[in-house]
Order: structure tokens, then sequence, then C-alpha cells
């Protein structure tokens, strides 16, 4: 037999602690994505931190409270907005009139920022950025799926 029945979440303790905190968990993996040029850190590791805010709220406030933040079309289109965000970035470098190879780094030729601050390092935070979408966005759809196809097999009675 196959229970089917949705998830509501958990306690109002858990879903009020999980309320304060993921403002937080969203704003250290914004943080980490837009300093992991300077910091430890970048755009696999930011998105992952992204997609646990949108996981965390799943999890404490079940999948509807999660859908209703990111529905699942806004979130397959954010999926190809960071895929293509991250193609055009690597596209600029070879139409660029100082490069001319494959993700040439031509803001870093135009504008040398000063060491250690987020323009420094040309298009590496656009990059991050992008990483950061995708990899958010991607990890939240493969969530998102898994719940709505969780099945639990009951022992025979």
């Amino acid at each position: 037999m196959v229970d089917l029945t949705p998830n509501r979440g958990m306690t109002p303790i858990v879903q009020t602690i999980a309320g304060w905190t993921k403002g937080l968990v969203f704003l250290f993996g914004i943080y980490i994505v837009l300093f992991g040029h300077i910091t430890p850190g970048g755009g696999f590791a930011g998105g992952v931190i992204l997609a646990l805010t949108f996981v965390l709220m799943t999890l404490c406030c079940g999948k509807e409270s999660a859908l209703r933040k990111m529905p699942m079309h806004i979130a397959a289109e954010l999926d190809s907005v960071g895929a293509l965000m991250f193609l055009v970035i690597a596209w600029l470098g070879v139409w660029s009139i100082l490069g001319g190879t494959f993700f040439t780094n031509y803001i870093a030729k135009w504008n040398r920022g000063l060491p250690y601050h987020i323009l420094s390092s040309g298009t590496i935070p656009l990059c991050n950025i992008a990483i950061a979408v995708k990899v958010a966005v991607s990890l939240f759809l493969v969530f998102t799926l898994l719940v709505m196809t969780r099945v639990i097999h009951k022992p025979n009675e």
C-alpha cells in the first residue's frame, strides 16, 4: 500500500526558528557568491547555500510553502537563465575588442579595480552569480521533484 498524504511540516517551534533563520541563511549565500573571488566560496558554494533556504522551508513548513515562494515554472526558467548568463559571459570574451578567446576576462582588461574589492577581478563575480543561480535553482528543482514523488511503502498488515 502506498501513502501519498502530503507533509504539512513540523512543529510550530521548528517553523518559527526556521522562519527566523531562513533570511540569514539566504543573505549568507549571497555574501558567499559576491565575495567568492576574494574569500573562500564562489558560485557553487553560494548556490548550495541559497538552495538550502528553500530546502529548509520545505522540510519545516511543507512543500506548498516553498512552492509559493518559488513556483516550478519560474524555477525552470531561472535554471535556463543561469546557464544562458554563464554562456553569454564566456562568449563576450570571444567578441571583446581586447580579447579574442573564450572566457577572456574583458572587464579586468578595461578596468583594473583595487585589489581585494568586489570589482577587482572583472568577470569572475558575474560568473559566480550565473553559477549560483544555476546551482541553486537546479538543486531546488531536484529536491522538490524528490519530495513530490515521495512514496512511503507500508508493511503488509
